[in-house]
C-alpha cells in the first residue's frame, strides 16, 4: 500500500499540537544554567505596550557564541518583540541587553554592525536586482565594497545564477534567501531568524536547515523563532519556550524535546486495513477512519521511535 500526502507535514503539524498542549499546563519558570563568557545577555528585559499589553515579561536569557538557540512559541508569544528589542527595533519597558561585552543601548551603533537579522516579512525593493541589492546592505553598515564576498555569500545560498535578475521575478523560496543574504553581507558575529521557513515548502526548508548548518560551521551564533518542535529538534543546540511574553523554559535541545512528549503522524493508506500487522503491534499505533488511517502517537520527543516505525513500515511495503 502506498501513503496518500506527505509524511514531514503530518509530523509537523502533530507535534505543533504537542507543545501547544505542553505550555496548556501550569507555567514553569525557565531554569538557567550559567553561560560563560555569552555574546548576548538579557536580564529583566520587559515592554509594556499602551493599553497594558505586556509582550515581555522580564525575560533573562544568555546565548552562548557559536551556538544556534531556538525560540519556540505561538503567535504572539513576544518571540519579535524581543528580537526588535535587541536589534533596536522596539524600545524595552525596562532590563538590561549586553551584547558582545557592552551595553547595547550605549554602544548601540557598533553592536549593530555584529548583527544580522533575517525578519519574517519580506521587505525590500522588488525591482532592484539579486547582486547590487546585497551588495548595498553591506554598504549600509559601513563595509567597504567587496564584490568576492558577495559572489560568496550569492554562491552559499544558490543565488549566483540569479544575481541579475529582479527579486519580483523570484519564487517564494529565493526571496527568502535573498533576505538572509542581504543579512549575510556585512559578515554579523549574531544572527537572528524571525521565522525563516514560513510559507516555504518541505523542500526548501531541509534545504534551509543546512545552510543555517553551514552558517554555525563558520562561527556565526543563530538566534532563530519558530513554532515547530521539528524545525528547532533538526537545527538547535539549546531550546527556550516563550509564551505570552514570558520565557517558560530553556533547556538543552534533548532535555527539552523530551520535556515536551510525544510525535504523532498520520498516514493515509491507499487501501484500509483490517489489524495491525504483528511486526507493528509493538508501536504505538492505532487504526482510524475505518482502516484508512494509520496514526502513530509516542515517543519521548525525540522521532526515534517514529523513525524506526516508519523503516519497518516502509519496509513491509505499508507506506511510501
Amino acid at each position: 500500500m502506498d501513503v496518500i500526502g506527505n509524511i514531514e507535514s503530518a509530523d509537523r503539524a502533530g507535534m505543533d499540537i504537542c507543545w501547544r498542549d505542553a505550555l496548556a499546563k501550569p507555567a514553569r519558570l525557565a531554569h538557567l544554567l550559567p553561560v560563560t563568557d555569552p555574546i548576548l545577555d538579557i536580564r529583566g528585559l520587559s515592554k509594556t505596550y499602551k493599553g497594558g499589553v505586556n509582550a515581555l515579561d522580564n525575560v533573562d536569557l544568555s546565548i552562548r557564541k557559536g551556538e544556534i538557540f531556538a525560540l519556540l512559541g505561538p503567535n504572539g508569544a513576544g518571540k519579535t518583540t524581543l528580537i526588535g528589542a535587541i536589534c533596536g527595533l522596539v524600545r524595552p519597558t525596562g532590563g538590561t541587553i549586553q551584547a558582545f561585552g557592552g551595553d547595547i543601548r550605549r554602544n548601540w551603533r557598533e553592536a549593530r554592525r555584529k548583527i544580522g537579522l533575517v525578519p519574517q516579512e519580506l521587505s525590500f525593493d522588488m525591482f532592484a536586482k539579486v547582486e547590487p541589492s546585497v551588495a548595498f546592505s553591506r554598504g549600509m553598515f559601513g563595509c567597504p565594497r567587496d564584490k568576492g564576498r558577495i559572489e560568496e555569500v550569492l554562491r552559499s545560498l544558490s543565488l549566483w545564477d540569479k544575481r541579475d535578475e529582479q527579486i519580483r521575478t523570484l519564487s517564494g523560496g529565493m526571496k527568502r534567501r535573498v533576505m538572509i543574504a542581504k543579512a549575510l553581507s556585512h559578515d554579523p558575529e549574531l544572527l537572528f531568524l524571525d521565522e525563516p521557513t514560513a510559507g516555504v515548502d518541505v523542500e526548501l526548508r531541509r534545504d534551509m536547515w543546512k545552510q543555517i548548518g553551514a552558517l554555525r560551521e563558520r562561527g556565526t551564533t543563530i538566534i532563530l523563532t519558530t513554532h515547530y518542535i521539528d524545525e528547532a529538534e533538526e537545527m538547535a543546540d539549546r531550546v527556550g519556550v516563550i509564551d505570552k511574553g514570558r520565557l517558560l523554559l530553556v533547556d538543552d535541545k534533548d532535555a527539552i524535546m523530551a520535556k515536551l512528549g510525544r510525535t504523532e503522524a498520520r498516514f493515509t493508506l491507499a487501501e484500509p486495513m483490517t489489524a495491525i500487522p504483528p511486526d507493528l503491534s509493538a508501536y504505538p499505533v492505532a487504526l482510524e477512519d475505518d482502516g484508512r488511517l494509520l496514526v502513530y502517537r509516542g515517543g519521548d520527543g525525540t522521532g526515534k521511535g517514529k523513525r524506526a516505525f516508519v523503516h519497518r513500515a516502509r519496509h513491509r511495503g505499508i507506506v511510501a
